[in-house]
């Protein structure tokens, strides 16, 4: 019995030790400076699963090739709201500043993703916010 509660009380050690810096690192604001980059893409109806895919995975590759993204979230709208009037997925990069986000915009591999874009051709319509973090 005090082995069992032992191995329960490590095993919940470790889930605390591994998942804490996690969730810490999700509520510390970011350094100063920071700019965010929110891209949303509206698809077309006809746009398939796997079109959309190799839309988000090509998106997220970026981050892998250029200098200055600091982390790169990405997620399926699904406010209970119903005003995201047809935008769905969402891209949100982060820079470490105004200038590595200006240094992204005309990057080969930017240009290639929107490409990518114009050769599939499933996006509608798209919409961008940078901002810069307020720290209050």
């Amino acid at each position: 019995m005090h082995r069992l509660i032992g191995t329960l009380m490590t095993l919940t050690l470790g889930l605390l030790l591994t998942t804490a810096p996690a969730l810490g690192a999700q509520s510390a604001a970011p350094p100063a400076g920071t700019v965010r980059h929110v891209v949303v893409f509206k698809f077309k109806p006809a746009a398939t699963e796997a079109q959309i895919q190799e839309v988000t995975d090509a998106f997220v590759a970026l981050k892998g090739k250029i200098p200055g993204i600091v982390s790169l979230e990405h997620g399926v709208n699904n406010s209970p709201e119903k005003r995201n009037q047809g935008f769905t997925h969402v891209y949100q990069v982060t820079f470490t500043n105004a200038a590595a986000r200006d240094a992204y915009l005309p990057h080969p591999a930017h240009k290639a993703f929107g490409e990518l874009l114009g050769k599939l051709g499933v996006l509608e319509d798209v919409f961008v916010v940078d901002y810069t973090p307020a720290h209050d």
